[in-house]
């Protein structure tokens, strides 16, 4: 796949107009439609930037990592990371009620877990800086 089809893939999936992504690159529209399109290769300024919009990193966009989701929080630690790692590499083969699921379909369903296994790790490192006499004080004060 190509760099302008991961971006363009990725701006249809975020529900992004080329005119949403243009004004935030600063550019016109038909210039962004070019990059799409793949007439333009992007700035490496303007790639990274595309990274932080569709919320994925450049490597994915350049085609050397195989998932759009592989952008990791800042706050990940070396374990959080290898945790991931671990989901990510299962190579068993993704079925739906028995049937293999295609290429494009494991793909957004790696998506959605990828997102998941984020937002947990975000809310139990929460709960471990709560302490627990701020819970109580929490809930007596309501």
């Amino acid at each position: 796949m190509s760099l302008g089809a991961r971006i363009r893939d990725l701006r249809i999936e975020r529900g992004l107009t080329q005119q949403d992504i243009a004004a935030r690159l600063g550019m016109g529209r038909s210039n962004f439609g070019h990059i799409e399109n793949d007439r333009v290769t992007p700035t490496s300024e303007d790639l990274q930037k595309l990274a932080d919009i569709l919320q994925t990193t450049a490597d994915y966009l350049l085609g050397r990592e195989s998932t759009a989701a592989a952008a990791i929080p800042e706050w990940a630690t070396y374990k959080d990371k290898r945790d991931f790692k671990k989901l990510l590499e299962e190579d068993g083969e993704l079925m739906f009620d028995g049937v293999p699921m295609s290429k494009d379909d494991r793909r957004r369903v790696m998506d959605v877990l990828t997102g998941l296994f984020w937002e947990a790790k975000q809310m139990n490192k929460r709960k471990k800086t709560t302490a627990p006499s701020e819970i109580v004080e929490g809930d007596a004060n309501g």
